[in-house]
């Protein structure tokens, strides 16, 4: 029960909450956000993503569970990952960052082996050694510069390129956008991680996912803020940016 109950808080913290959901930031933060003005230009031809193809018959719920996670973002995660920024220097955090994305390699290595990107499995499991020998437990990124760079490939993406869609949009709490996909996707993701399991404590673990949501959140401030001035609906852009951008990350 008590494993069972820290799992369920694991999805719920599993991925950058609120700032980096909201504002479609990848976890490594290797790619650009997509804004709001990007959306319907990137992707031509038959990557392009057409928005009339949303399902989205809860908006109404929905957008409720948005406002809910745009005000925990700016009363809660915002203030104290501003605090956090200004105590813990740009590199230390980008090394933190590294740290929780080398855990996170049994989530890229099965999605990838799952697709049939053998050699980019290979790569995910290469990259571990080699970070976590030579690169401070994963604190530095020492593969990246020898041309080993991850593809961050999750289940979600696994499931959509075996033709599962988009299906059903949903906002969840604290977590922000996702789908039907992504949200079964994220279960498995959960379970593959190793913090789902290690270190014994619960509380340690919870305070660990906690620290990696804020030390994430503080690489990208601002971000979700730009994204809202500039769209006329923020939960339209922003769902319209989390899908073309899940479109994009599957077909590659």
């Amino acid at each position: 029960m008590k494993k069972i109950s820290f799992i369920m808080v694991l999805v719920l913290f599993s991925v950058m909450p609120v700032a980096g959901a909201l504002a479609v930031v990848p976890a490594d933060g290797s790619d650009p956000v997509v804004q709001s003005e990007d959306i319907g230009n990137e992707g031509a031809g038959d990557m392009a993503f057409a928005v009339e193809d949303v399902s989205d018959p809860l908006e109404p719920v929905n957008r409720v569970l948005f406002e809910f996670n745009d005000i925990f973002y700016s009363v809660l995660l915002r203030p104290v990952s501003t605090v956090y920024s200004q105590i813990i220097p740009e590199p230390a955090r980008v090394g933190v960052r590294n740290f929780f994305q080398n855990l996170a390699t049994p989530t890229h290595f099965v999605s990838a082996l799952l697709q049939g990107k053998v050699e980019q499995s290979g790569v995910e499991l290469s990259r571990f050694g080699i970070n976590t020998v030579f690169g401070l437990l994963g604190f530095l990124d020492v593969a990246e510069h020898v041309g080993l760079k991850g593809a961050e490939e999750d289940l979600g993406q696994t499931l959509g390129r075996y033709g599962a869609g988009d299906t059903l949009y949903l906002v969840w709490p604290i977590l922000g956008p996702s789908n039907l996909r992504d949200s079964v996707g994220l279960v498995g993701d959960t379970l593959l991680n190793p913090l789902t399991y290690f270190p014994g404590d619960v509380g340690y673990r919870a305070g660990l996912v906690a620290h990696r949501t804020v030390n994430e959140t503080s690489l990208h401030l601002g971000e979700y803020e730009d994204l809202k001035k500039s769209a006329m609906d923020p939960y339209i852009s922003l769902r319209d940016a989390y899908l073309q951008r899940r479109h994009t990350q599957i077909r590659e």
